[in-house]
């Protein structure tokens, strides 16, 4: 999108520098026709040429017509230009709109990452205090199962003594 308005500034830029030009050229033919005016007004004051009258007045007509085209082609230009402009403020509308929306979005996902890791640290805790507990029910379970090996070996001792005394009987 970022693009699109970019190409559109650049196309905006050209049309300007266009313009721009096409104003140079009118001025400079204004100044020319100016000086075709004058030379006319000199001929027609000496009347020696007039058949270079005639050019001048063709000239100049001509030089009419080329001014009233080019003041048609700026006014073609200009609502070009207008055109591009409302487009160009319609895409940055319709960009901020998205930046916003996609703001609100970011702004969601980050409170529900949040929650997500409360939640994580929360289950974690009691993850670790069920281990501790495990580990602890473990030792004891260890110490148990070690005095019923040491009451089982000593009840067999016990026993042997038993029935080697009762051997011996």
């Amino acid at each position: 999108m970022e693009a699109n308005i970019s190409e559109i500034r650049n196309e905006l830029q050209s049309w300007d520098v266009l313009w721009r030009r096409i104003e140079l050229e009118c001025q400079q033919l204004h100044t020319e026709l100016l000086k075709i005016r004058e030379y006319k007004d000199m001929q027609e004051i000496q009347i020696k040429h007039q058949s270079s009258c005639a050019q001048l007045t063709e000239q100049l007509e001509n030089k009419d017509a080329e001014l009233l085209l080019l003041a048609q082609s700026q006014e073609h230009q200009q609502e070009e230009r207008n055109k591009i402009r409302n487009h160009l403020h319609r895409e940055e509308q319709s960009h901020r709109s998205e930046q916003e929306r996609m703001k609100t979005e970011i702004s969601d996902l980050t409170q529900k990452l949040h929650q997500k890791e409360i939640t994580i640290a929360t289950i974690m805790e009691k993850a670790s205090l069920l281990e501790r507990q495990l580990k602890m029910e473990l030792e004891i379970k260890d110490k148990l199962l070690a005095k019923q090996q040491l009451l089982n070996f000593r009840y067999n001792v016990i026993k042997s003594e038993n029935t080697h005394l009762k051997e011996m009987v």
